[in-house]
């Protein structure tokens, strides 16, 4: 926004949220307060919120965050929301009190003045889609689950590891519900024990864990489980908490599946879930988190550098005289990062370009998680101009383009094939 038409605006606010209660500081052009509220959390609070920012309309209201109930409840009243990094709000605060000083009152006003000062450089929030709304929901809150999956496995890994090492042995993949069965089939080594083999052998084929190549092994594990086990108190005690875990996770199992439907069933309302989904090595699961991280507000990165800075896989460079280094960017969406890094590496199996750039960056010494974040910089450039022109990835059309421009990386992807 222009910067002289920025200071005809008649008020700024800034609005410091917690909790429980929220604190709104109005001030006018030269910096003068003319409101503040103090309020609480609930729908009257909000309801006075809400014929303060009315008051003063049109409202531009500088914020902590980018979602939420704050964002959604200040977008109901007719304010133009600006989120603030809280770093940045911290150095704002420190600039008008460099003592320390610190309560919530204050912090809102420094906020307003950064907004009224520097606000014609920062970019106004839009309103999701509610699609994209619920898509990127849905899908951080299955990722939470997934986390909460793990946690619980290495919990029920270290359980068997005191007392019963025999199932460790026989399982190596512990995220699947055939050896969480197991364990609540088979308890203890002397239960499996007494079981025999044609038992044995009938939970394997019922579980789908039958293998020829390791099925033998197992029943090997299985016939000498108690020969070394944890003392009977020991796995009294957490015979327990494994079967307790156990069902925790087959419960979990079961909400994810769920989750998987439902965000299968919003990914396909939006229009987007062609295009996403041409990704290669996208998949079911990574799409719908590309979708519902980036959106589909086509003004809201204006180059693919944005959406690259957004997503951690460019660097910071820092530059101070002769001194001149790069670092990896932690301020960033943490969740697209994560995103776009499973992406990259399951896009080597289906492209030949991705894994030739890879190997290519592999060779120069990179880690592999370095060289997963220079593959997903240029998947994210590609990304940006299929997103930009509404059109599905095309193999032929991005090889064509490879040979027009004389990439480096079709050179390595012929002498690879």
């Amino acid at each position: 926004m222009n910067a002289q038409a920025w200071n005809e605006r008649s008020y700024f606010a800034a609005l410091d949220w917690a909790h429980a209660h929220h604190d709104l500081v109005v001030l006018d052009r030269l910096g003068q307060i003319t409101a503040t509220l103090h309020f609480e959390h609930t729908a009257a609070g909000w309801q006075n919120c809400a014929a303060v920012i009315r008051r003063y309309a049109p409202l531009p209201v500088a914020v902590e965050t980018s979602q939420g109930t704050v964002v959604e409840q200040l977008f109901a009243a007719g304010a133009s929301v600006y989120p603030i990094n809280p770093r940045a709000a911290e150095r704002y605060r420190e600039r008008h009190a460099p003592s320390g000083v610190k309560d919530d009152q204050r912090d809102a006003w420094s906020m307003a003045d950064a907004l009224r000062m520097d606000g014609h450089g920062w970019r106004e929030l839009a309103p999701l889609d509610p699609v994209v709304a619920e898509l990127r929901l849905l899908c951080r809150d299955e990722i939470a689950l997934i986390e909460q999956r793990t946690a619980l496995v290495n919990q029920l890994q270290q359980a068997l590891h005191e007392y019963y090492p025999a199932a460790l042995e026989a399982f190596d993949n512990w995220t699947i519900p055939g050896p969480w069965h197991f364990v609540l089939e088979f308890p203890t080594p002397a239960e499996l024990e007494r079981a025999g083999r044609r038992r044995w052998q009938h939970f394997l084929h019922t579980h789908r864990l039958w293998r020829e190549h390791t099925a033998e092994h197992r029943l090997e594990v299985f016939a000498r489980a108690s020969q070394f086990a944890g003392s009977a108190p020991t796995t009294a005690a957490k015979s327990l908490l494994a079967q307790s875990l156990a069902r925790l996770l087959l419960t979990l199992e079961e909400q994810l599946g769920l989750y998987r439907r439902q965000i299968e069933a919003v990914f396909a309302r939006h229009p987007d879930h062609d295009l996403f989904g041409s990704l290669p090595g996208s998949g079911d699961k990574l799409a719908p988190r590309l979708l519902g991280e980036i959106g589909d507000d086509r003004a809201r990165f204006h180059c693919a550098e944005g959406l690259q800075e957004i997503a951690g896989t460019a660097p910071v460079t820092v530059k101070s005289g002769l001194s001149c280094h790069q670092h990896l960017r932690y301020a960033c969406n943490d969740t697209l990062r994560s995103t776009v890094h499973l992406w990259a590496d399951l896009s080597r199996k289906r492209c030949a370009w991705a894994e030739a750039y890879y190997q290519a960056h592999r060779a120069k010494g990179q880690s592999h998680a370095c060289a997963l974040r220079c593959l997903g910089q240029r998947w994210l450039k590609i990304l940006w101009k299929m997103w930009q022109t509404r059109t599905r990835y095309d193999e032929a059309l991005h090889t064509r383009n490879q040979t027009r421009h004389g990439s480096w990386v079709l050179s390595l992807t012929s002498a690879t094939s």
